[in-house]
């Protein structure tokens, strides 16, 4: 699955251009690499996304098309989230 469906389809970020955009700057890691929109995730992968003055850091857990609302924070687990002072 591309990385910004998948954002999309979690709902970590609401929309799929907004994560196109978020990627596109270089603020989203995978497994240690710069990942770009169009980077194929898979389950087990660890993702570090920076919003702002957060980071990040999740696993994925699962990969499905389309979810309800209320089970899309199961497709992933939160490792760590912490603050960044710039």
């Amino acid at each position: 699955m591309r990385l910004d469906k998948f954002l999309k389809v979690s709902r970590l970020i609401k929309r799929r251009t907004l994560a196109k955009e978020i990627a596109d700057q270089g603020r989203i890691l995978i497994n240690g690499n710069v990942a770009k929109a169009a980077t194929n995730v898979a389950v087990g992968d660890e993702m570090k996304i920076q919003f702002g003055q957060k980071l990040l850091t999740i696993q994925i857990d699962d990969l499905k098309e389309m979810v309800k609302k209320d089970e899309a924070s199961n497709l992933y687990t939160i490792k760590h989230e912490e603050y960044i002072n710039q």
